[in-house]
C-alpha cells in the first residue's frame, strides 16, 4: 500500500523506447511487457516478478523542447485537496488531475520553486 507524501513511482520520459528497453534491460536486468494507451504503448519495466519503473513515449507536439528524463511521483492522500494546497503555497498545476483506471488519479506540477514532478492518488489509497 502506498504512504501518502512518499515517492511512489518513476518513469522515464524518452524519445526512443526500444533505446531505452535495450539499456536498462542490459545494464540492470529490467523485463519488460507493453500497456497499450490511445497511440502507443506505456512499457512496464520489471526486475523479476516485481514492476520497478516505466518508460513513457514522449511524441507529439506538448514534447517539442523538453528533453527526455525521469519523472516522479509521490503518492497523496487525495489528489484534489492537495492540489489546492499546492496552488496556496506557489505551487502551480501544469496538467490537472485524469484518473488511469487501475492505477489512479495523477497530477502534474511544480513546485514553489519550479520543479516539476507527479502527485497520484494511487487505487490502494483512494479506496
Amino acid at each position: 500500500m502506498a504512504e501518502h507524501g512518499t515517492f511512489y513511482w518513476n518513469e522515464l520520459m524518452t524519445r526512443d523506447t526500444r533505446k531505452a528497453r535495450e539499456f536498462y534491460g542490459n545494464t540492470l536486468g529490467w523485463a519488460f511487457s507493453e500497456m497499450p494507451m490511445e497511440e502507443d504503448f506505456y512499457i512496464l519495466a520489471n526486475l523479476g516478478e516485481r514492476p520497478v519503473a516505466g518508460i513513457f513515449p514522449m511524441s507529439g507536439p506538448q514534447f517539442e523542447g523538453v528533453p527526455e528524463h525521469w519523472m516522479s511521483y509521490i503518492a497523496v492522500d487525495n489528489i484534489d485537496e492537495r492540489l489546492e494546497l499546492a496552488a496556496a503555497h506557489g505551487g502551480e498545476v501544469i496538467r490537472p488531475p485524469f484518473d488511469v483506471p487501475g492505477i489512479g488519479r495523477i497530477a502534474i506540477l511544480k513546485d514553489s520553486g519550479g520543479a516539476v514532478q507527479g502527485w497520484m492518488t494511487p487505487v490502494d489509497v483512494a479506496q
